[in-house]
């Protein structure tokens, strides 16, 4: 079977399909979704109990977070570059945009670029989050960073956000999910 003719491992499901266990998860998705229940709900909704309360992890860390929406965005997207993930890509970064982030730092990152001229609470984000997933902690210098221009909820919150959106990418890679059809993929296969 060639990649073309290869079916999806988890084939998408429509609100129709859904059982009695994963309808009401379904019907809270597609009320905030911008791509329904694709994405990292098509796997969620197989699993409804843990799919609940990652929904519901989600939901306070889009909506209700400490941390202001363009800088939890712009921390979503960091990890989706890290990861290429094309739907995580696809999903936030025109909602970074749209709360203000400034598309240069946007190009600058999907380049693979620490973005030039960010201000100062944009470059502890960058720093702070690059280096707790890469190093797998956060140097003194950058706590104390953190420290001048976030609360301790603030940078508890953030670390979630990016541990999250780990998970996110994970489970996005695990199940193949794609775009949209018809949406063209952020990353191609020769950038690295």
């Amino acid at each position: 079977m060639t990649s073309v003719d290869k079916l999806p491992r988890f084939p998408q499901l429509t609100m129709d399909q859904l059982d009695a266990t994963q309808k009401p998860l379904g019907e809270q998705i597609v009320k905030v979704s911008s791509i329904g229940l694709g994405g990292p709900y098509n796997p969620m909704l197989r699993s409804p109990v843990l799919g609940q309360r990652l929904y519901d992890l989600f939901h306070y860390l889009r909506w209700e977070t400490s941390v202001p929406m363009r800088l939890n965005e712009f921390a979503i997207i960091i990890i989706a570059r890290q990861w290429r993930s094309q739907v995580e890509w696809f999903a936030h970064a025109p909602i970074a945009e749209k709360a203000g982030l400034a598309p240069a730092i946007i190009a600058d990152l999907k380049a693979n670029r620490r973005p030039a001229n960010m201000p100062e609470e944009e470059a502890v984000v960058y720093d702070f989050v690059t280096e707790l997933t890469t190093t797998r902690k956060v140097a003194d210098e950058t706590f104390v960073r953190a420290r001048k221009v976030f609360s301790e909820q603030q940078i508890v919150d953030l670390t979630a956000v990016a541990g999250n959106y780990v998970m996110v990418a994970m489970m996005l890679a695990m199940a193949e999910q794609t775009l949209p059809l018809g949406k063209e993929e952020p990353f191609k296969a020769n950038e690295r």
